[in-house]
Parts: structure tokens; sequence; C-alpha cells
């Protein structure tokens, strides 16, 4: 790892050397340590909502010669050398030491969630991908190789994960969330801020809070949650990944009962500081301190909304200073903002700088005169969690394809390179702007890698038609390949894109849940033909595709998995690789059954009261393999105390002759509760390799606060009387079943009580 800081021993601690600073800085140079600067894009497109909105204002040398808090997005704007690119920041670094008064580096931030979004850099599945593969342990791998790159290139904080919990798979950006369970998303969210930060990278979590909620599924829709809703599923995932340390926080852009969470001081300093105890530094989402003003009006102008966001809590305005600068640098010295405010959010963002070197760093190191951003280790690792988080989702017996068996590989996501990749990814955030640019890495199609994994086999192919169009003439071609085929593998789904440039993404939000463009009726047209059709999924949200489950000889979902992807799937097509993905999304039966999520009471599902069915097409959890498990001699105590949690445990037993992994679930539901409680909840999960005829015993301790709900008074508790829980395949299946009474007083959860199960496999 290059050395950025050659920082000297001192004796003063961090806090005083930062109030020390505070107090012999101007107001201008407090204010450009709360900002950052984001290069204009060489194409001119808007790449943030309503980017285009403001003035670029001066260069980069002007704008910071009073020294710069943040650098926004130095490798990840345009297609650039990562060797020349990182020459010419440390050059920039260089200058802000030895030019500016103060002397101080700024920090630089990049995305990453789904690899270091830059030029020629590894690119591993979306979130939803890490969920269904129910296995933290290799996202903190990954977020730890990719951590590395970033420290290599001189980025020091990474703004991922995405802890939003999925609610309407009608909103775009579900491609770049983990799952619809609270207690998923944390616990694997909180795996990657672990390997993230374990490199010295600060991880970003995102969008504190209840974005994924917005109304109909729009982006920057208003939520409409109550108060226990937000406690009890939204903030889970936030007070897990706090409670693992994580050292910055980036607000959402939605509004909650009226008030935008730029501006809400009850969540921004009131539950992340007041009772979270968080200490690190919150980030404004691109624009959102403006947004108060221009969207939301809740602020009269740029200084009154530069004012609001600093009493509720924000420290730093990203990606520019279009209220924290002139505006504010006005109602400051006018009396009209507290300077307090501004000092307070000084603190904690120069805290920061020290936290990662930056105070001593000087930069009269070299940069890497070579860097290797997509490695062995980075693509292993990408093959590992692609290999682990394709689902089964129907199989009549077509897969493994026998050998031998001719194969026409069609659909428009066949030879797409881009349909293995989410909207941050590098791939389609910015190349899409620079015809011509290559894409940097190695992403072999499906349709390469299952002429690679067949060798030797007839594999034919025709698009049919294209993601999002109504161009039917490529279906006559498609046909043709079908009939004269022993199978069809049929590869439909998104194109991942910004603000309506793809079929999902960010500002890629829909009215239905059926395939885009013409896809279903190039499937119908090839399930005509009579050949077995496998139907494949690349895509960023679940699709309403009940209709194909029984009528497709086989259906595979795979979440934009990334540049080995097409390998991943190709092996599972062979029986190279046995499924072992389960869904982190419940599969919709129809867009009108939405919001859904598999955490409803009894009368948020089917029932007599309805005519209509919201029972999804595939539950929670769901995922077939080439193998057998089975589960059972579920053990757990009658009774237990409600301060004290369960102990439950379970075998679970390789019944079939191919290994594979099981993913156990141990799922609960309070029988009577003070408030409604959800038909079931995941309470604990494990994945499990076994060879065949092998078991495992697995034991799952679950404290008192994955028991516990917000009451009618608004305090979190744990309630005495009757609790059901079991062990199967989806959250719907009560394969081994259990029932214990809690006993003793109400319990109170207090803040900062574990939130893990913890797990043991035996």
């Amino acid at each position: 790892m290059t050395d950025q800081t050659n920082a000297g021993p001192g004796t003063e601690s961090s806090a005083e050397r930062v109030r020390a600073l505070v107090a012999e800085m101007t107001l201008e140079e407090k204010l450009a340590q709360l900002v950052g600067y984001w290069e204009k894009d060489v194409a001119g497109r808007d790449v943030a909502p309503l980017a285009g909105s403001f003035d670029t204002g001066p260069g980069l040398e002007e704008f910071s010669r009073h020294g710069l808090g943040h650098l926004s997005r130095a490798y990840g704007t345009n297609p650039v050398d990562p060797v020349e690119r990182a020459r010419w920041l440390w050059d920039f670094q260089r200058r802000l030491v030895r030019e500016t008064r103060l002397g101080i580096p700024a920090l630089v931030h990049e995305e990453c969630l789904t690899g270091l979004a830059a030029w020629r850099a590894a690119t591993f599945p979306a979130p939803p991908s890490w969920g269904a593969s129910f296995d933290p342990g290799l996202v903190e791998r990954m977020g730890a190789a990719i951590g590395r790159s970033m420290r290599e290139l001189g980025v020091h904080v990474g703004l991922a994960p995405v802890l939003d919990v999925v609610r309407d798979p009608r909103w775009g950006r579900v491609e770049e969330c983990i799952a619809e369970d609270p207690y998923v998303v944390g616990v694997i969210g909180t795996a990657y801020v672990t390997g993230l930060q374990s490199t010295g990278v600060h991880a970003t979590l995102k969008h504190f809070v209840g974005y994924s909620g917005s109304q109909a599924g729009r982006n920057f829709a208003p939520l409409h949650a109550g108060p226990r809703e937000l406690a009890d599923v939204f903030m889970v995932p936030f007070e897990m990944a706090v409670q693992a340390g994580v050292r910055s926080v980036m607000n959402s852009y939605t509004e909650i009962d009226g008030v935008p969470a730029a501006g809400d001081a009850d969540l921004l300093t009131g539950v992340l500081r007041g009772r979270w105890g968080f200490d690190g530094t919150v980030l404004a989402d691109y624009y959102s301190v403006a947004f108060l003003h221009l969207l939301h009006g809740v602020a009269a102008d740029p200084a009154d909304a530069a004012g609001q966001a600093l009493a509720a809590g924000i420290d730093v305005e990203l990606p520019t200073g279009d209220t924290f600068l002139g505006p504010l640098t006005k109602a400051v010295r006018s009396g009209a903002v507290d300077q307090a405010l501004v000092d307070r959010a000084l603190v904690r963002a120069l805290t920061q700088k020290a936290e990662l070197g930056l105070l001593d760093a000087t930069f009269d190191d070299e940069p890497p005169a070579a860097v290797d951003l997509d490695d062995a280790e980075h693509r292993g690792l990408a093959r590992q969690l692609a290999e682990e988080s394709v689902v089964l989702l129907a199989n009549d017996g077509t897969l493994p394809l026998r050998t031998g068996a001719s194969v026409a590989v069609l659909g428009p996501n066949a030879a797409a390179a881009e349909a293995l990749f989410g909207c941050y990814s590098f791939v389609n955030h910015v190349l899409p702007d620079h015809p011509g640019t290559p894409m940097g890495i190695e992403a072999p199609t499906v349709l390469d890698a299952v002429r690679a994994e067949l060798a030797g086999t007839a594999v034919s192919h025709a698009a049919g038609c294209g993601v999002d169009d109504a161009d039917t003439s490529g279906f006559a071609a498609a046909r043709s390949a079908a009939e004269q085929a022993d199978v069809a593998v049929v590869v439909v789904g998104d194109r991942a894109g910004l603000f309506g440039r793809g079929t999902v993404g960010e500002g890629c939000d829909r009215d239905d849940l059926e395939l885009p463009g013409v896809q279903r009726q190039l499937v119908e047209e090839v399930l005509a033909t009579g050949t077995p059709v496998v139907l494949v999924l690349l895509t960023g949200r679940p699709y309403a595709v009940g209709w194909a489950l029984d009528r497709c000889a086989a259906v595979v979902q795979a979440f934009f998995p990334g540049e080995e992807g097409g390998p991943a799937l190709a092996g599972v097509l062979s029986g190279r690789v046995n499924p072992s993905g389960r869904l982190p999304v419940s599969i919709p039966r129809s867009a009108g059954a939405q919001p859904y999520g598999y955490l409803h009471p009894a009368l948020g599902g089917p029932g007599q009261v309805t005519n209509l069915d919201t029972t999804p097409a595939r539950p929670f959890g769901f995922g077939l393999s080439y193998t057998t498990f089975r589960h059972d001699e579920l053990a757990v105590a009658a009774s237990a105390e409600t301060a004290v949690g369960l102990t439950v445990s379970v075998r679970v037993t390789n019944a079939g002759d191919v290994a594979g992994a099981d993913v156990v679930q141990l799922y609960g539901r309070d029988v009577v509760a003070s408030v409604t409680r959800p038909v079931a909840q995941l309470l604990g999960f494990a994945r499990v390799p076994l060879e065949p005829g092998e078991s495992r015993v697995v034991e799952l301790a679950v404290p008192p606060a994955r028991l516990a709900f917000t009451g009618r008074d608004g305090v979190r508790v744990v309630e005495p009387g009757e609790v059901v829980v079991w062990v199967g395949r989806s959250c719907d299946d009560h394969e081994v079943e259990a029932t214990v009474l809690l006993t003793g007083a109400v319990h109170p959860v207090p803040d900062g009580a574990p939130l893990t199960t913890r797990v043991v496999v035996s």
C-alpha cells in the first residue's frame, strides 16, 4: 500500500489538535473544509438529480484556495487511466499541503457499491446478489478487496453500502439494496462495512432513512410510514452498522411526514448521535441541502437551507458547496446562522481527517507507478459471490443440461456484457456517455460463457428483441433457433442506467412489474415451439414472472452478477455449480400487490376479506438446489425469559448425492402481542456447505432485541407470551416447528443492546 500520510510522532491528541485548528481558522477556511468539489463530466451530462441547475463555479485551483474538505469522485466521473489520475491527485494534494495556509489535504471519496467505481476496476455482483448469497463472510472479504484498491489510489471514503430495506420493487434503486428483510440487510451490510474499514477506508451508510419506502416506488417521493415501521424496519440495519463502528452516514433524499431527512434533527442528531452514539461524520447526499429549498420547499433560500441542514446534523455538503460557501458565509456574518453550528460540523470533519491520517499527510511519497484493480483475488471473489448468489426458481429436471444437448442461447441480455452490472457500476454509470471507450475489464457474456462451458456442444444465438423497445422483427430468428435446438436458454431482464436511461437504476422506476419491452412476448414465442425453455433473468429487481414458473422447464434468477456472472450462470446451467442462492426479495405476484413484504401482519396477506391475493410467486428465502436438504431435530427450551432470548439448534443434512450449500433459516412469530406482528420474521440464518450425506448442527443464539418490537408507548420491548419458531426452505415453509413460552415481565430493550444472532455450526 502506498503511504499517503508520512505521519510523524506527535504529542497532541487528535481532539486537542482539531480544537487548536478550529480556533485559528477563518470563516472561509472553516467552510472550505465542509464542502466538496466535483469536476464536471467531460460529456456535460447531469450525473445527479438536477445537477444542471447548479453553477459549476470556479475551477478547482480557485475553489480550493482556502483549502478543501472533500474531492468528489476523482476517479469515477470520467474514464481516466488510474495511474495517470493518481499522479494528478498526488500533485493536487501536495499543492494543498504546500500552498494553502493550513496545509490540510482533501478527503477523497468515491462510489464503491459494486467495486471501486473507476475505469478498469473489478466490478462485483450488485447488492441483491449479496443478499441472495446469505454469506456475510464472503461480502466482508469483498469489501476488504475493494478497500485495498481504494487506499492504493488515495481514496479515503467509500459511498457505500446502501442499507435501504426493499419495500416496493417498482422503485428503481432496488438494484442497490440488499434485501427486503432488515436483519439480512444489517448483517450483510455490516459485513461490507467491516471489510472496507479494515483497510483504513471509511464506509458511508446510505440513505438514512426511509428512502426505499417512497410513495408508489417513485424516486424522491415522500415516505408514508409510522414511527413503528420506521423503527422496526427501516432503522434496524443502520443501528446494526453504527454498532459495528461505521464512520460515515449519508442522509436520505426523502421526507418523512413532511420533514425532509436532510433537515431532520430528530433523525440526524436525536436518533443517530443521541440514542445510538454515532460519533462520525454525516455527509449530505448530492445536492440534498439545496433541495431543502429547491424541491421540498421548507427553506426560503440557499442560506436558509444551509442553516437548517447544519442545525439538523449535516456536517459536509456534497458534491460541492452550493449552500455552504457563499450563502452560508453571508448568513453567519449576518448572525442568521450561529457560527457554533459551523464549528460543530468542522470538528467532526477534521476529526475524520485526523482518523484517516490526513492532518499529517505530506504526499511527499510517489503515487503508485502501476496498479491492478482487477487481479486474481478480485476475480476470484467476484466469481465466488456470483456463483453463490444465483437462485434457481423452478426446475422440472431439465437442469443441469444433459451432455451433448444442442442449445439455443436467445434473448436481449444473452450477448450483452453491460447486462451483468448495476447502475452504480462504472460500465453503466459513466461509459454510456463515452461511446467507443473500451469497458476496461473482462466480462464474458452469458453467450460467451455458455460456449466456453459447453465446449464441443452446438450453441446457436439470436437476440430476438431489445431490452426495452417494441421491435419484434427478431422473433422469427429466435423461433427458428429454438426449433433446431434441444434446449432454449432465453436470457432476459434489465439494462441499468440513470434517470430514465435504463429499465432499472436511480430514477428508473416502473408502473408495472412485467419484463420490459416485448421480452415476455419473446419468451411466449419460444415456448410455443415446444422446445424446453430455460429462462434466465438478469435483473436488478424482481419481476412478476409467475406465468413463467410453471410453463418454463427451468427459471434462473441472477441479480446483476458482475464481471464473473456469465461463467457463474453457465456453471449453473451445466451443473458445475450447484445453485445455492436464496431469494433476498419476494418474487411479486403483480404490481398491484405492491408494496409487499414478507414481514406483513395477518391482514397484509391473503384472506377472506379481499378478493385479491397478494401471495408472492416465490417467497422470501426460496431457492432450489440440485440436491435435497433435510432439517430435523429442532431443539429449543420450552420456556425462556424475556430478558434472555432464545437458543435454537437444528440439524441440516444433505440427503442427495451432490455437494451443495444450504441456507438454514430460523423464523419466528409472536402469537399475541400488544401491536400487530408479522406472520413470519427471520431471527437468524447460516450458510452451510455439505457433502452428500453429511449432517451438521446449527445453533442460533437469538438475543432479546431480535424478538423485540416497538410497543404502543414507543419503547422497544419483548413481551411475555407464546412465540412459534421454525426452520424451513423459505419464510412460509414450516419444515420443523416448536413453540416457546416467553416468561417474566415486559423487557425494555435499551439502545446499544446486541442485535445480531450468534451462529455456531458444528
